[in-house]
């Protein structure tokens, strides 16, 4: 194990770091890593273990900088539970490569092309992403994926080579290598530790950790307003969706994800059901994405609190995230549409856009009734007639 420099500047200041963990503050989940030198691993500030000694600890400002150091994730607190917190990164460079990363970039391409993107030469991006993130861009990508493949091991009982799939591997005896590298075991000896909870056929459920508050209901309420029949459905206490699988096609098959909070917990749970392996990465990052789960409220607090209004509202409601959308052309139709017209008609406008144009899905026999259709491609709709659904030309020529 190599030793860090004493405190990463990502990092908040040591005696805040050592507050956190001694007071296993959840709002600190994710901001940082314990690295503990006697026993070679990392840990989150909430660890349930006894404290380590402070002689024997390092900091780290994320899983792959702990990782790279030569550490391994704990099996008591998961890492892989953690919310990211790479929204402090100061340089736009590097936060557009992360997001890239998040999406798979070095999935099938190499770092001078990722480079290349967000207007870098490769070297130049290896350097700020040590200086900023304490990690390669590379490091970061397999530490992402090594925490996916523990997790899916650890909660679901997808078969192996299926874990190694979802997890980026095309390769079982490189999946099983690198896991052996990163956890300091086989991927079969993870799984024996605890065995998954029984569920469906094709369906498995996994934990998403985010930092505390987060108002739930809230969040729920706020979509139900928005809600498209057919594509989603809100509960009073979750939120459901269809997945098209991808390369299926009009009248493909698809699958769909349930989401709800986890009593007692900073954790919601999503359940997902008749999703190819390969694409469980995405489906994950969307559902964090739509209920924001990884904001650091601390920060955002800290920050709009100097205003005393902001500062009585966030008192008033805390807990408050900003919910995104789950693809990037449905939000910007939905967007135009709430432009121009009350909530309550821009998602009449956008039911009648999804019955009318929506590509129809074969939904496992298992999924949430009422999901059945998938919204429009932007192919579909730049040849649709929008005036047969009552849409004002106000609208239609923006």
């Amino acid at each position: 194990m190599t030793t860090p420099p004493d405190h990463h500047p990502a990092l908040p200041p040591r005696d805040v770091c050592l507050r956190a963990m001694a007071a296993k503050d959840y709002r600190f989940d994710g901001v940082f890593f314990i690295a503990v030198r006697s026993t070679g691993i990392y840990c989150r500030p909430v660890c349930p273990a006894p404290p380590p000694r402070r002689e024997n600890i390092t900091f780290h400002p994320n899983a792959a900088s702990a990782t790279a150091a030569g550490y391994r994730p704990c099996l008591r607190c998961r890492p892989e539970l953690s919310p990211d917190a790479f929204a402090q990164v100061r340089e736009d460079s590097v936060r557009r490569a992360l997001v890239l990363i998040a999406e798979g970039a070095l999935q099938d391409e190499r770092v001078d092309a990722l480079a290349a993107r967000v207007g870098l030469s490769a070297r130049q991006l290896q350097r700020v992403f040590v200086a900023q993130v304490g990690a390669t861009p590379h490091a970061v990508h397999a530490t992402r994926r090594l925490l996916l493949a523990k997790q899916l091991l650890t909660e679901t009982a997808l078969p192996v080579t299926d874990v190694a799939l979802a997890s980026g591997y095309n390769s079982i005896r490189r999946f099983n290598a690198a896991f052996r590298e990163g956890c300091g075991m086989a991927p079969g000896a993870i799984r024996r530790q605890k065995s998954a909870e029984a569920l469906p056929l094709g369906t498995l459920r996994l934990r998403l950790g985010y930092r505390p508050p987060l108002d739930f209901p809230l969040l729920l309420a706020f979509i139900a307003k928005r809600a498209i029949p057919g594509i989603e459905h809100v509960g009073a206490d979750r939120y459901e969706r269809a997945i098209p699988n991808p390369g299926t096609g009009a009248e493909g098959s698809a699958g769909w994800i349930r989401v709800r909070a986890i009593e007692g917990k900073p954790e919601l749970s999503l359940e997902i059901g008749g999703v190819a392996p390969q694409a469980i990465p995405d489906v994950v990052r969307r559902v964090r994405r739509l209920f924001d789960l990884d904001a650091d409220p601390r920060a955002i607090h800290d920050t709009l609190a100097q205003d005393p209004l902001l500062a009585r509202a966030l008192d008033l409601h805390p807990g408050l995230r900003v919910p995104c959308g789950w693809e990037g052309f449905e939000l910007a139709v939905r967007a135009v549409l709430g432009q121009q017209i009350s909530v309550a008609g821009a998602t009449t406008f956008a039911r009648r856009i999804v019955e009318r144009w929506g590509t129809p899905l074969r939904m496992p026999a298992d999924a949430p009734a009422g999901l059945d259709r998938a919204f429009p491609s932007p192919e579909t709709l730049r040849d649709a007639t929008l005036e047969d659904v009552g849409l004002p030309l106000s609208l239609i020529h923006i």
